[in-house]
Parts: structure tokens; sequence; C-alpha cells
């Protein structure tokens, strides 16, 4: 049996009115298997979900095993609550920045996030402190490598 070979750049037509359905490629060369409805939703789905599963573990380590209290429960709240609002803010504003600043920002919220978490089990704050700044580096070290190779000096992604 013949079968037609595939070609260079995989499938690039846009079967119906364009609308981006699952499976072909997006402009960027990479395959777009979600259209742009579902992206918006993730873009305010994901920071939520992680929101609230950190205000939930930042609740479990101040209680530190104890029962749940209501203040306890409100911690966890006012704690997803302002992650979820700084998560969004460094994902809506960290991109218009240069490479070096934008890997700064986001791995000081890493890092910030992390050493909050860790502060809320009693240790010392020079304790939080160090193993924020060590997260902040590791994170700056990936994130600058990443948009290092793939950002041109001015910040436009390299094709």
């Amino acid at each position: 049996m013949a079968h037609a070979a595939p070609t260079p750049g995989g499938m690039t037509g846009r079967p119906g009115r364009g609308t981006g359905s699952a499976g072909f490629t997006a402009p960027s060369g990479l395959p777009d298997i979600f259209d742009a409805r579902v992206h918006r939703v993730a873009k305010v789905a994901i920071p939520v979900v992680l929101g609230l599963v950190y205000g939930y573990w930042a609740a479990a380590n101040r209680r530190s095993g104890g029962p749940i209290t209501g203040w306890n429960i409100l911690f966890g709240f006012v704690t997803a609550l302002a992650f979820i609002v700084l998560c969004l803010a460094v994902a809506r504003f960290a991109p218009l920045l240069k490479r070096e600043l934008h890997s700064l920002v986001k791995s000081g919220f890493a890092g910030a996030a992390l050493g909050f978490l860790y502060s809320q089990t009693g240790e010392s704050v020079l304790r939080s402190a160090a193993i924020g700044l060590a997260t902040t580096a590791g994170v700056f070290l990936v994130f600058f490598y990443r948009y290092y190779t793939r950002e041109d000096g001015e910040g436009n992604r390299i094709r």
C-alpha cells in the first residue's frame, strides 16, 4: 500500500474557518492543540489553582499538624489571594522587561514564595531568607539561560 510521505513542517493547513483546530501548526511553528479561548482561560485558571494549593500549603505549615481553625482557614485564603494577584502581575508585566530583569522578577517571585512557605514552619527568618535567596539564584540561572538563548538583545524572540 502506498502512502504519501510527510512534508517538512507538519500540518500547516487550517480547515474550516481558520480557527486553529487541534493538531495544526500555529504561526510560531509549534503545534496548536488548543484554541485561543483555552489559552485565555488557562492564563487565569493556572495561577488560581496554584494559589489555592499554595494557600493550603502555607496554612498547613502554619498549624504544624494541629487542629484546623477559622483563623487558619482565613490565613490560607488570604495567602492564596496574595499569591494569585502577584502571580498574575508577574505573568502580565515581567515579559515586558529586558531578559535580565524578566528573569530576576520571575525568580524573585519563586524565591520569595518558597522563603515565605519555609518561614511558616517556625524556622528562623535568616534561614528562610537564605533558602529564598538560594532558590532565587537557581531559578534565575535557569530563566536567564532560557531567555538568553531564545531572545536577542532587545527582548525579541529569535525565530
